[in-house]
């Protein structure tokens, strides 16, 4: 992963107060995805987990039944 140097801009009305930010679009994106990420763990919360063997199991099935496609 690249370093970056953040560099937000702010956008101040006459007394200097902050009242937006300015962000490079490839960090806004990224600020997004993390958005989207957080939303699906907040969703997910209740849901039961699930153990690796039964995931493994899981993805093979789904494996053959695209084979068979």
């Amino acid at each position: 992963m690249k370093m970056e140097m953040i560099q937000e801009q702010y956008i101040v009305d006459t007394k200097g107060k902050k009242l937006g930010v300015i962000l490079s679009f490839a960090r806004y994106k990224r600020l997004m995805e993390d958005l989207h990420d957080l939303a699906k763990v907040a969703e997910r919360r209740n849901e039961q987990p699930v153990s690796l063997e039964e995931m493994k199991r899981y993805v093979r099935h789904r494996r053959e039944v695209y084979r068979m496609l």
